[in-house]
């Protein structure tokens, strides 16, 4: 089936507006599309992007100017469903060109409900929200036709949508109820905060992986008797989630951790730093990190718009990565308990690769700790 595109506009809280052409608003009675309003500079892996749950509360816009070009694959999907708000555009293709397709993005959206806007000059508003921020927005139909709004409707709408500071945007996205991934030598009890499937698979090459959901008590984890413990990504505020820093505070030192992204944050909180919100936050995969260990340059994937704030780690944790672009913290590792964690994505579908070894060291940090459930120093 055809996808049905009306004009519509993209309306950001500050006033500023962006014509368009909107998919999805067939249903006369849909309201606007609402959330905060971010860039993604990656040229490939789109559907990744948009399956990714760190993603929820927010409306995505992808710099490069052509998405959908090589269609959508099920095998690419990062979590059940996307979480995002919507997808904002500069050229949506419609007919893939990859073998590996079973479908367009057009039809993806379509199918889960997501709504798009196509169309627009996504370097004008880029632009905006590198200079100025991110702020929340809204976009619909104006064409006038059954269900359409105006330009003062819209700019309303994001007005009234709230921050993602201090919601607890992970129970969107967390798991109902524990499952098992795959079947690898060490046992490892991940934190479902929206953990994506690329993960679980790398984390599957080291161990039998059980998910458990996000408001999970430390002491239901130790009595799993696992190896060690993963804190997965997820979207939002990292001080909002609910129980789940002082969870890590009192796994950490009982049994080794692993965080990435949010998870890093998390266990940076567990030590007693500070978090805090980026201007427009870390989305796309091309961001430079320094490994301090070795002087080496790494190229991430990221998609975080918190920070672990310098200055509240002295004598508990040392700092092992550091964003080139704006200095940000990027890994930790603790100096007296057997935990580390990175604010980038090393498992990045699909790609860059150049951090795969932090799952090794996950692997060698649990063999180094022995026996289950043991206190052991780093």
């Amino acid at each position: 089936m055809t996808a049905r595109w009306r004009e519509g506009l993209l309306a950001l809280a500050d006033g500023s507006v962006f014509e368009g052409e909107v998919l999805g608003f067939d249903d006369p009675g849909a309201p606007p599309v609402t959330g905060e309003v971010v860039f993604n500079t990656v040229m490939a892996g789109y559907q990744e992007v948009i399956t990714d749950p760190s993603y929820a509360g927010q409306v995505v816009t992808f710099t490069y100017p052509h998405i959908g070009n090589y269609g959508v694959a099920p095998d690419d999907d990062e979590s059940r469903r996307p979480f995002c708000r919507g997808v904002v555009v500069r050229e949506l293709t419609e007919r893939p060109s990859n073998w590996r397709a079973t479908g367009g993005l057009a039809e993806f959206l379509g199918r889960h409900g997501l709504r798009a806007i196509a169309g627009v000059d996504t370097r004008r508003l880029t632009r905006r929200l590198r200079d100025e921020g991110s702020v929340p927005g809204a976009f619909g139909p104006t064409d006038g036709a059954d269900g359409s709004f105006d330009e003062a409707a819209l700019v309303a709408a994001a007005v009234a949508e709230p921050s993602t500071e201090g919601r607890d945007l992970v129970r969107e996205v967390t798991c109902d109820e524990a499952y098992t991934f795959g079947d690898g030598p060490f046992s490892v009890v991940a934190y479902d905060f929206g953990v994506k499937r690329n993960i679980l698979r790398h984390l599957a090459g080291l161990a039998t992986v059980r998910v458990v959901p996000a408001g999970t008590p430390a002491g239901e984890v130790l009595e799993l008797g696992p190896d060690g413990v993963f804190l997965s990504n997820g979207p939002g505020d990292p001080t909002a989630v609910s129980g789940a820093v002082q969870a890590v505070g009192e796994l950490a030192g009982e049994v080794p951790v692993f965080g990435i992204c949010l998870g890093h944050q998390i266990l940076a909180l567990s030590l007693g730093a500070g978090t805090y919100k980026l201007p427009f936050g870390h989305h796309g995969g091309n961001h430079p990190v320094r490994r301090l260990e070795t002087g080496a340059v790494e190229i991430t994937s990221q998609n975080h718009n918190y920070a672990v704030a310098p200055g509240g780690l002295d004598g508990v944790a040392e700092v092992t990565h550091v964003n080139l672009n704006d200095g940000v913290i990027e890994g930790l590792r603790c100096l007296e308990v057997p935990a580390f964690s990175v604010q980038y994505h090393p498992e990045a579908a699909p790609g860059p690769h150049d951090a795969r070894y932090l799952f090794d060291e996950f692997a060698g940090l649990m063999r180094r700790c022995g026996a289950r459930g043991g206190r052991a120093s780093a």
